[in-house]
């Protein structure tokens, strides 16, 4: 493959595409002043939200609670399809995305709120639907480690979807909760490539270090599995079954995929880091996507918004069937159960914040 190198080292997005919101746009000659930009440090901001749980009603999406103690990530994936919601808060879904953190400080002391109320009905909760709850800020502010503690205490099952590795810290949380059957692991295993990993998902584990944290958890008793997200048709698509065989021979027992997506300004992103990064596969991946749409870069109806429709989709998912069947994994996650929720059972907790 073809590679140069980034505008910004670290980032996955090479500017701030106009928000659609927004009806002023500030332009800025990027090429005139590239030598002297300063390297763009991450922010932190604290979100004052009063409510942690967000409902969906998606036929798509196999969970209708989720949980995200951040807002924005870190690891500046090019194609995150979570970035335009950071266009709600005013900022732009290119590097402010993965620059501008809102942090939800009080995302444990929430949790417990929700659980508590007798309206509450006991279901798995997503961690997380939108951004990554193992984004590097974790290390130090350990909100969703908290947040682990108080689905155990309540016994509440989770179903946690990272590519971070240091979601294997929490192997001890995670091990009680699986004796239980309250949760279970996917880890995004995009590529085994390390060279593309690091310049799609740059502030994210690497490969090897996700196969790595497959073994912890699995070792630990953990239900782990990983997600292929996104296959991206024309640059890693041909890589499903040997993600499949690593991620078999380090523990995984299931497996998932969902192809490319790029609603509002995340084509904007994801094409302008091909045009950077890999200029020479930008016009078939481009083609292969418009194939796999219906001519189109994005569709959103369902059914068909994660895996596409057409002889390419046809022969992804063939692809990928085939190869699972070959491993031996299973094409879902192992079922968490509601019958150990407890609620006037559990111990009064203290919190530090």
């Amino acid at each position: 493959m073809e590679q140069v190198q980034e505008k910004q080292a670290g980032r996955g997005a090479n500017s701030n595409p106009k928000n659609r919101f927004e009806r002023l746009e500030i332009l800025v000659d990027d090429e005139a002043h590239q030598e002297d930009r300063p390297r763009l440090r991450t922010r932190f901001y604290d979100d004052a939200s009063e409510s942690i749980i967000t409902y969906n009603s998606s036929p798509d999406i196999p969970f209708d609670a989720s949980l995200n103690p951040y807002r924005g990530c870190e690891h500046g994936c090019a194609y995150c399809y979570a970035r335009p919601t950071h266009e709600y808060l005013g900022f732009s879904a290119g590097l402010d995305f993965e620059s501008k953190i809102l942090v939800k400080r009080r995302a444990p002391e929430l949790l417990k709120k929700a659980l508590s109320a007798s309206k509450w009905k006991p279901q798995l909760v997503a961690m997380s639907g939108v951004t990554d709850p193992y984004q590097p800020v974790e290390r130090q502010l350990s909100l969703t480690r908290s947040c682990l503690e108080v689905l155990l205490d309540f016994r509440n099952p989770v179903g946690i979807v990272t590519k971070n590795r240091l979601v294997a810290r929490d192997a001890d949380l995670l091990a009680e909760m699986a004796s239980l059957d309250l949760c279970n692991v996917s880890v995004s295993l995009t590529t085994l490539n390390a060279e593309l990993a690091r310049v799609m998902e740059p502030r994210t584990s690497s490969p090897k270090g996700r196969l790595e944290t497959i073994s912890t958890l699995a070792s630990a008793g953990v239900p782990v599995g990983i997600m292929i997200a996104p296959v991206i048709p024309g640059l890693n698509d041909h890589e499903i079954p040997a993600i499949l065989k690593a991620a078999k021979e380090a523990g995984a027992s299931f497996a998932t995929y969902i192809l490319l997506r790029l609603p509002h300004g995340v084509k904007d992103v994801f094409f302008d880091w091909m045009d950077q990064a890999y200029p020479s596969q930008r016009n078939k991946v481009e083609g292969r996507l418009r194939e796999l749409r219906g001519g189109q870069l994005n569709r959103t109806e369902f059914g068909e918004r994660f895996s596409g429709k057409g002889i390419f989709a046809d022969q992804i998912r063939q692809l990928f069937q085939v190869s699972l069947r070959r491993e031996g994994l299973s094409s879902e996650s192992p079922t968490v159960k509601t019958s150990h929720f407890r609620r006037a059972e559990s111990p009064q907790m203290e919190w530090e914040f």
